[in-house]
């Protein structure tokens, strides 16, 4: 039975669920990497090529269809953390923890994160600020450091695509309505309300980003429809079963 939050407002990449603090989170990711670095650091081990990257699972969304559901579901099959928008964005903003992951990932890969943005934006018309710095840095560690599940944030965009699967989730709006108006136990003009502003915040994080309007079909293996498959244990089966075959893991 889904477990509403009466009077709640919605953020994207959550669903009706008691969810550890983001901040105490986000802490414990950076820290995982402290210790990944340390335990490099000790063994002396070289770096780690894209190559050896270890398959990463990477959900983008229309807000509101369920994903991070899925993504959690889909981690009990796979062994993956999952990173969602929430730990990614709190990584990529706050200045402390966002200069701890640039500074491991440079030390690892100096000049990478350079490369990876003229990759994104084109030689001539390429200037990476610091925030994009910072969430690439975050991404790239956190699938470095451990086998991981990312939701949102345009984790496929930055990652090498040979050990990414993309999954694209979307659906109707009537279904995004109606799921978040039932999560959230509002009406569902208020649901809409909701989902009009998170979608804009997503364009507007897109363009700033990555200099795109939208996510185009053609970037993912894998897209789903939560109007036909509309149980999240469903969708987890599909994308496990893409992920095996993918990774040549069956």
């Amino acid at each position: 039975m889904t477990k509403t939050v009466t009077g709640t407002r919605y953020l994207p990449g959550t669903y009706a669920q008691t969810r550890t603090d983001t901040a105490q989170r986000a802490q414990h990711f950076v820290r995982q990497l402290e210790q990944k670095e340390d335990q490099k650091r000790r063994t002396s081990e070289q770096m780690l090529k894209s190559s050896l990257l270890a398959p990463t699972i990477c959900f983008s969304r229309k807000i509101g269809v369920g994903a991070l559901e899925i993504a959690e579901l889909l981690a009990q099959k796979t062994g993956h953390r999952v990173a969602d928008r929430l730990i990614i964005e709190k990584i990529a903003d706050d200045a402390d923890l966002g200069s701890q992951t640039v500074k491991f990932f440079d030390e690892r890969h100096p000049g990478q994160i350079n490369q990876i943005g003229a990759f994104l934006f084109g030689e001539k018309s390429f200037v990476m600020g610091d925030y994009m710095r910072r969430l690439a840095s975050a991404v790239l560690s956190l699938a470095e450091a451990e086998a991981t599940t990312f939701v949102g944030r345009g984790a496929h965009l930055i990652l090498p695509r040979d050990r990414v699967l993309a999954v694209r989730c979307i659906s109707s709006i009537e279904y995004r309505i109606k799921r978040v108006a039932d999560i959230l136990g509002v009406s569902e003009d208020s649901a809409k309300k909701e989902l009009d502003e998170a979608d804009k915040e997503q364009r507007r994080f897109f363009q700033r980003a990555f200099g795109k309007k939208d996510a185009s079909p053609y970037e993912f293996d894998l897209v789903i429809n939560r109007d036909f498959i509309n149980r999240p244990e469903w969708a987890a089966d599909i994308i496990y079963q893409a992920y095996l075959s993918k990774f040549q893991m069956a």
